[in-house]
């Protein structure tokens, strides 16, 4: 069963979770290192992430429903419970879109991506973390990647691109097996890891630009020139449509 946010808190706040922030905060910021005068949405369970970004114009948390909602930050409130087809913003808001905990619990992935791709500005992008079904982080209760629907690099591709999002570089994370015994040696596990087993790390972290030309895909949204065109324009809802 999904995790809630009070479960995903309390997960953070133990020694196994700590390691777990440290190690793909060190992945999101090599990919996202100045946050200066950007507008940033954290979608799923993205706050423990957040704080880090504090060169932000603004940062907003955005909780799904099933999940529920805390406050954050610590002493007012940018957080807010949301529903997966319907977020409540205007469109192309955002310059940067981080999603931690929101797509392997996701109800329905096409209505949750057309919404995050909506809200993202033209020149925006997303920076997704995600479940690798190669791992051991993913096998196990313990770990909140372990809740709901993990990802090969693959099929995360392809979900990415169906969604008019193009992928434009890839890493993985979470290289130290899922054991509290083992969070003072976690940033070695990660340099021995990506290097000899590169296909295990714990999580996907990718990011993607917003296109209105997906690449051509099998059974997809974007088969030709033709079915580019409608999709891009099927993308286009308002805020209020599911």
């Amino acid at each position: 069963m999904p995790q809630d946010v009070r479960e995903l808190a309390d997960f953070y706040h133990a020694p196994l979770g700590q390691l777990a922030r440290r190690t793909i905060l060190r992945r999101i910021k090599s990919f996202w290192p100045d946050m200066t005068g950007r507008c940033l949405l954290g979608y799923g369970f993205a706050v423990p992430y957040l704080r880090a970004f504090s060169d932000a114009e603004r940062a907003i948390a955005a909780m799904p429903a099933h999940l529920g909602v805390i406050s954050w930050p610590k002493g007012k409130n940018a957080a807010l419970l949301c529903e997966e087809g319907s977020l409540p913003f205007p469109d192309v808001f955002f310059d940067r879109i981080l999603i931690v905990h929101g797509l392997e619990g996701a109800e329905s992935l096409r209505p949750l991506l057309r919404q995050l791709w909506r809200v993202l500005a033209p020149e925006g992008r997303i920076l997704l973390v995600a479940p690798n079904r190669a791992s051991l982080w993913a096998q196990v209760d313990r770990s909140p990647f372990g809740h709901g629907r993990p990802f090969s690099k693959m099929e995360l591709d392809s979900i990415l691109k169906d969604a008019l999002f193009r992928p434009s570089r890839w890493e993985r994370a979470l290289y130290a097996p899922p054991l509290s015994s083992i969070t003072r040696t976690g940033a070695g596990w990660e340099k021995v890891g990506s290097k000899l087993f590169p296909g295990i790390g714990g999580v996907h972290v990718v990011e993607a630009t917003k296109s209105l030309y997906a690449a051509a895909t099998p059974g997809g949204l974007a088969q030709t020139a033709k079915g580019e065109l409608k999709a891009a324009s099927d993308f286009s809802f308002s805020s209020e449509e599911k």
